[in-house]
């Protein structure tokens, strides 16, 4: 079952694994603007698992798997390799982000600021659910209560944020059944393990590429900023106030998406499997 177009009304149909599968972020972009010069306005983008997972590509839990079932994004710079060219106040754009719904999102909307673009006229949703605890393969990242209270927060900042953007559609996702997934809040939808057609195989030219990326965003970067930004982040995440907006900031800094994870899973924890029953 595929889910809900994020608008209902609007005639147009939706683009469910249309724009995106595996390859680079270069490779993606240039799919993308291929669909929009053909007046395609609904991109689907798909991430690889260990990005949906919040693991970078050069970590040992992303071996085998950099770029093969979707595009890998590490940090602000891969986000803005994929969107280059697009202008997306003019672009739907729905992703299946597993449990980085909020870095994900993020880092689309900074490079959107980029852009010009005001953060009010970008219209989006998610493939499965957003914030939810479970990516397909099986991987986990929060326990359920922090992953609830994540996705509490995505809610909370697309209302405020992002009003167009599908709020409604960051639900917290449990696991059902190997390759199952349920919305439970507002409405069910089933995910019976859908998958794009075919993964690649893997490409061990990919998972060297983008650990060549990541060398040279830290060489580059001002660590101390990334550092100063993450210790807000855990903060943050140690209290009970909002942890969106310093999770902003760190990305903004030019944190990867590990590490923003990585700074969360030190304050909260991982998901064990005891916590799925």
């Amino acid at each position: 079952m595929h889910p809900p177009d994020p608008d209902p009304g609007a005639d147009r149909a939706p683009t469910w694994w249309s724009s995106t599968a595996s390859g680079t972020a270069a490779e993606c972009n240039a799919r993308h603007r291929k669909l929009i010069a053909a007046g395609v306005r609904d991109l689907s983008v798909v991430f690889d698992v260990p990005t949906r997972a919040g693991h970078d590509s050069e970590a040992p839990a992303a071996r085998g798997e950099v770029g093969r079932a979707g595009v890998a994004i590490d940090s602000i710079d891969d986000m803005r390799v994929l969107f280059a060219g697009i202008p997306l106040e003019e672009v739907v754009t729905s992703m299946r982000c597993g449990a980085c719904a909020a870095p994900l999102l993020l880092l689309y909307q900074l490079v959107a600021e980029e852009q010009g673009a005001a953060a009010g006229r970008l219209s989006g949703t998610f493939h499965d659910g957003g914030a939810g605890e479970c990516v397909p393969d099986g991987d986990r990242i929060f326990p359920p209560g922090p992953s609830a209270r994540l996705a509490a927060d995505l809610v909370r900042y697309c209302r405020t944020e992002l009003p167009q953007w599908a709020a409604d559609a960051c639900r917290v996702v449990r696991e059902t059944g190997p390759g199952a997934y349920v919305v439970p809040l507002t409405g069910s939808v089933t995910f019976d393990g859908e998958r794009p057609e075919g993964p690649a195989p893997a490409d061990p030219a990919a998972a060297v590429r983008q650990g060549e990326r990541i060398a040279k965003l830290r060489a580059w970067r001002e660590q101390r900023d990334v550092d100063a930004a993450l210790t807000r982040l855990k903060k943050a995440a140690a209290g009970d106030g909002d942890v969106l907006r310093p999770m902003r900031e760190a990305l903004r800094a030019r944190a990867t998406v590990g590490e923003v994870c990585d700074a969360l899973r030190e304050v909260w924890g991982i998901r064990l499997p005891a916590d799925a029953r």
